[in-house]
């Protein structure tokens, strides 16, 4: 039985495929954060360099994987994605998990749904094209609030993220002594984590204690959440590194 890696690599290679034969780009997704890494490490092991990973805007974390033929340039407004604002009053409080069960319960997929990012008010998601019109139609309450559904998106984007920073100091960039200082746990229990597989690098776990972490990764660690690692010192006197960080909140 395949696995969900072998059936998405399948699917990948399909699009490569009739890419590379000259009948125009073709699209896998949305795909999560660790099916986008997978599909990178794929592209790279075929040689294959004309493609692109969009999910509507720059910094989304479910994106489409589009395979481009030699005679078109890959860009994000190829990509059959529509952008959908939902507009609701402000005094009503309607989360993530709101809209997620809401869009599922209407019947899409998971598949073809991309960022969810909710405000005060409003809400900005994005979807296969193909879907927008049945979606436009179907929906007009999520839960018991009533909301308007319209394509585009007339104001700047929600905020996707809020974060905490931090700052500490470590002994070295190992795996086991950063994921030790943004969980808060020592070195001992935080090899534990990693020999457990509950550590992601990049969306990829990782169970080496001595991998070298970079500026720039994203740390998944299950049960304590998810840190971006911004800034990595030149060791001090004492051969330590000061960490700059963010925890996702």
């Amino acid at each position: 039985m395949q696995t969900e890696d072998e059936i998405l690599r399948a699917k990948l290679r399909d699009a490569v495929r009739l890419a590379r034969s000259g009948s125009g780009a073709h699209f896998v997704g949305f795909l999560d954060e660790h099916e986008a890494a997978v599909a990178e490490a794929f592209v790279q092991a075929e040689h294959f360099a004309d493609y692109m990973l969009w999910g509507g805007f720059p910094e989304a974390e479910r994106v489409c994987f589009g395979a481009f033929p030699e005679w078109m340039e890959p860009a994000g407004d190829a990509f059959p994605i529509e952008t959908v604002t939902v507009a609701f009053r402000s005094c009503d409080s309607l989360s993530h998990r709101d809209f997620l069960g809401a869009l599922i319960g209407a019947g899409i997929t998971r598949e073809v749904l991309g960022d969810i990012l909710p405000e005060d008010g409003r809400c900005v998601f994005f979807l296969r094209s193909e879907m927008a019109d049945f979606l436009l139609s179907q929906i007009t309450k999520i839960g018991r609030v009533g909301v308007k559904l319209q394509r585009g998106a007339a104001l700047s984007l929600p905020q996707a993220h809020h974060y905490q920073p931090f700052s500490t100091v470590i002994a070295s960039a190992r795996l086991d002594c950063v994921a030790a200082a943004c969980t808060g746990l020592s070195r001992e229990k935080a090899r534990v984590l990693l020999s457990s597989g509950a550590v992601q690098v990049d969306h990829v776990s990782v169970c080496d204690a001595d991998f070298a972490v970079r500026e720039g990764s994203l740390l998944s660690v299950r049960g304590k959440g998810r840190f971006r690692i911004d800034a990595l010192s030149q060791p001090t006197k004492k051969g330590r590194l000061r960490l700059e960080g963010r925890k996702f909140i």
